[in-house]
């Protein structure tokens, strides 16, 4: 039906603004720009299946290998690639890419339909109950193989809880991914991510065995497997269903493989406390901005152990000096219900240990200001999530601010109390200004205790922003401030 080596069955934008249809050997080709999904989940799982082959088949030695191949060279791709083909089949009866080796749909439930496969699709109980506002039921109820094929990886790669037995993905459900992008098209973005490493053969690949099943507790750890298998992992146990060209059902069994111990290059990764074991960084739903940048995209300092970024962007530096971009991108998860799905760019920053404090400063008190400001809506907004949608815009609306100020400390003959002092400035104008906007329309309306509630509010807030009390004392001491002295209450 399919085969994902030698076929041209790949979504692209070429950089004059065509589009075409490419085999994964045709990705070394400078003109292309980007992907071409219908959706963009599948255009970031995609590109991991990319640099997955090319991890593969002929990954850079090192720093200088990597150097020396940068451009890019579809003949030696094509020809690296040509042994993995025969892993490389949709369907079939010999071994099928993602799915289980050993057939197994006589005997099983009837198949789903392959709506199934996406991660924002309802499951069962979901449909039972009616309950599918965020999720959908039945868009899918067929697909021609190239879909098929892309939201078959997409989902072992992303995988949520599935109810009993259906594993998560290595990174567990809706990880986030954070890909280098140098900016010169999509070759230079696949190349830019691929970790240093030697050829494989297909037979490192979890379908070319029998499946390392789970119901009995199994894991499957690093030192068990080829590292290959952070691109090409089996948590879900599947078999496609086909008809007349199109894939049209899957079937499901539990207890796929579940992974344990392994850290992913294309994910962040996080410690609860120093010495704990790493995990990965999971998107929250919204903007990613600036206070999401430290561990992601930016380093925090050498002593700091609890965040590290992907393996990709801290090589970064190693292999080039060049400007650069990360991609952020992954599902945000609610356990197994999918909420947002993430895609920005943010900068890639390389920060000495004293910028990297001095930044984690800066986001500090961004931190607390916006914990004051919370705090002193509360006459104004419900808790819950209108208050924390005010929190989320006073961070959208400092973005700006913060970048100008980080462009200030990194410059040569930088002023770091100055622009602590600056940054100060900018988030009591946010604050203020955001309080306000919620504040005064409506204000004459309000009896005299509401209104005498808002005014004690904003004055709570603007005594924060000068210093006073624990949240406005830390604003202060997070941006290496001293504080003013604080007035003592009479007993």
């Amino acid at each position: 039906m399919l085969n994902l080596v030698n076929d041209a069955w790949i979504p692209v934008r070429r950089k004059d603004g065509g589009r075409a249809a490419i085999a994964p050997w045709q990705m070394a080709d400078d003109d292309l720009a980007f992907l071409d999904w219908p959706r963009p989940d599948l255009n970031i799982a995609c590109l991991e299946l990319l640099i997955g082959l090319v991890f593969l088949a002929d990954p850079p030695r090192d720093a200088d290998d990597w150097r020396d191949r940068c451009a890019p060279d579809p003949d030696r791709l094509c020809e690296r690639l040509a042994p993995f083909a025969r892993a490389f089949e949709l369907m079939g009866d010999g071994p099928r890419f993602c799915q289980d080796l050993e057939p197994f749909e006589r005997g099983a439930k009837a198949p789903k339909p392959p709506d199934m496969l996406f991660i924002d699709s309802a499951g069962e109980q979901t449909i039972r109950n009616n309950a599918d506002l965020m999720v959908k039921r039945g868009r899918y109820l067929a697909l021609e193989p190239a879909l098929a094929a892309i939201a078959l990886y997409t989902l072992q790669a992303h995988a949520p809880s599935g109810g009993a037995g259906n594993r998560t993905s290595m990174r567990g459900g809706g990880p986030m991914v954070t890909l280098v992008d140098p900016g010169r098209g999509l070759w230079s973005l696949i190349w830019a991510n691929v970790p240093d490493g030697t050829p494989a053969t297909p037979e490192v690949l979890p379908w070319m065995r029998p499946t390392r099943t789970s119901e009995k507790g199994q894991q499957v750890f690093p030192q068990d497997a080829h590292p290959a298998e952070w691109f090409f992992g089996m948590p879900r146990r599947l078999r496609l269903v086909g008809e007349r060209g199109a894939v049209t059902g899957v079937v499901q069994r539990p207890y796929g493989a579940n992974y344990a111990g392994w850290e992913h290059p294309l994910t962040p990764h996080y410690r609860v406390k120093p010495g704990a074991d790493l995990l990965p960084v999971h998107p929250r739903a919204g903007l990613f901005g600036y206070r999401n940048w430290l561990g992601v995209v930016a380093r925090k300092a050498s002593e700091d152990d609890t965040a590290r970024r992907a393996a990709v962007v801290e090589s970064w530096h190693e292999r080039s000096p060049a400007h650069a971009e990360v991609i952020v991108a992954g599902w945000s998860m609610d356990n197994m219900k999918p909420r947002d799905f993430i895609f920005s760019r943010a900068p890639l920053l390389d920060l000495s240990d004293e910028l990297a404090e001095r930044v984690e400063g800066l986001v500090e008190a961004a931190e607390q200001i916006a914990s004051a400001l919370r705090a002193a809506l509360a006459p104004l907004l419900a808790e819950g999530e209108a208050r924390e949608a005010a929190r989320e815009d006073f961070f959208s609306r400092t973005q700006g601010a913060f970048e100008a100020r980080l462009a200030e400390l990194a410059a040569v003959n930088s002023d770091p109390d100055a622009v602590a002092r600056g940054w100060l400035d900018d988030l009591g104008r946010a604050a203020l200004l955001l309080f306000d906007s919620h504040a005064l329309p409506g204000l004459a309306e309000r009896d005299i205790r509401g209104q005498q509630a808002i005014v004690q509010a904003r004055r709570n807030l603007s005594a924060t922003l000068a210093g006073h009390g624990k949240t406005g004392q830390g604003a202060w001491r997070a941006l290496g401030l001293t504080p003013p002295e604080q007035k003592r209450r009479r007993g």
